[in-house]
């Protein structure tokens, strides 16, 4: 019985993300991949089934880490929070921003490759989606905050959304234009004044 060669799958990984960075997914060539790679196209479809798995295969690390982002915030215990602690909820605290924006530093790479490179794949509509997913969490809140007569302000889901389209557009833009750590620190200090999400709901 054969061993799988496992040292082929971070060359072939690492190939592949530098080809769909490059060319994007549609443009992007599984030969010229291969040849990068040092290994056979059969090599590749003894592990992947074509092109859009190999790409899944190398977003899903990323796709994972920001899917759990999403569902802890989806899935606030609203109950054990004081209305003091549902007011904070929108209150844009500096740390708790550069902590996201050091998260999504870390994982850049393969964060523009879902929101600038993945047209053709299940993921060409990642930051879309991912802002429609937000904006559900989002809503969450608001009605939380609305129902303790916290929030004055009359906000609809549509509103929300395009409310929270604009925001994660703001946090995606670094990325995706490459800025350096320290223009994104800056950037982030910009955002906290920019987006005053208490005015915007009128919290009390």
């Amino acid at each position: 019985m054969s061993v799988r060669d496992t040292s082929i799958d971070p060359r072939l990984l690492q190939s592949a993300r530098d080809e769909f960075m490059k060319h994007g997914f549609i443009k992007a060539d599984l030969k010229t991949i291969c040849d990068n790679a040092g290994i056979t196209t059969g090599a590749v479809y003894k592990r992947y089934k074509g092109k859009e798995e190999l790409f899944c295969a190398v977003v899903k690390n990323t796709a994972d880490i920001l899917d759990g982002f999403v569902t802890v915030r989806a899935g606030q215990d609203f109950s054990a929070m004081t209305d003091e602690e549902v007011r904070a909820t929108w209150t844009m605290n500096e740390k708790f921003m550069l902590d996201l924006f050091k998260m999504l530093w870390s994982i850049r790479g393969d964060f523009v490759l879902l929101l600038e490179k993945s047209a053709g794949t299940a993921y060409e509509n990642y930051g879309h989606d991912f802002a429609l997913r937000m904006t559900d969490a989002y809503m969450q809140y608001y009605l939380e905050a609305k129902n303790r007569g916290l929030a004055d302000a009359d906000i609809t889901k549509d509103e929300m959304h395009v409310l929270c389209t604009s925001f994660w557009t703001a946090i995606y833009e670094p990325f995706v234009h490459k800025m350096s750590w320290k223009k994104i620190e800056e950037h982030c200090r910009v955002m906290c004044r920019f987006y005053d999400w208490t005015k915007a709901l009128a919290i009390k």
